[in-house]
């Protein structure tokens, strides 16, 4: 360990890294195809990791689970803005962005976890859905206050609560 917190020595250069964020994946030899870059298809992997970490803090995990309610991604949006290779660590940070009754909007950010650029973003509009029903449903009462205290309200980028009427 370094001096300061989150400091680690690299075992190969004997110089100090720093770890930004937690790394929560590092990239798998199966993940890289045959130009040596992570496929992307697999940036949709770790991305819906990435949510499974925040969901917890949004009260959309077990508890939603539990009323019989879930998330479903109904639109999805993905930019690459530098390439990860195999080996490389990998840390997010998730930003619920906007919600109403039945709809949230998250912005997720995949980082190098140990040098700190930004590799891509994913930003995602998620539907509640009733199980059983199979069909939209509310959010209940409890998340929708959480949403409320944790939703930066912050624009999207990409996506929009509702599709503007043609």
């Amino acid at each position: 360990m370094g001096d300061r917190v989150g400091e680690m020595i690299d075992e190969m250069t004997g110089k100090p890294q720093i770890t930004l964020r937690p790394v929560l994946a590092t990239v798998r030899p199966e993940w890289v195809d045959h130009y040596g870059h992570m496929n992307m298809g697999f940036y949709a992997v770790v991305f819906d990791i990435a949510t499974d970490h925040q969901w917890s803090g949004l009260n959309l995990g077990a508890s939603l689970h539990d009323q019989g309610l879930g998330t479903f991604a109904i639109e999805n949006w993905l930019a690459y803005v530098r390439e990860v290779r195999e080996g490389m660590p990998l840390a997010f940070e998730s930003e619920a962005l906007v919600f109403d009754d039945k709809r949230l909007i998250c912005l997720h950010r995949m980082y190098h976890a140990t040098e700190g650029w930004l590799a891509a973003e994913n930003e995602v509009l998620y539907l509640c859905v009733d199980l059983e029903k199979r069909r939209a449903g509310a959010w209940p009462a409890e998340t929708l206050q959480q949403f409320q205290r944790l939703c930066t309200g912050a624009a999207p980028k990409r996506l929009a609560l509702k599709r503007p009427r043609a």
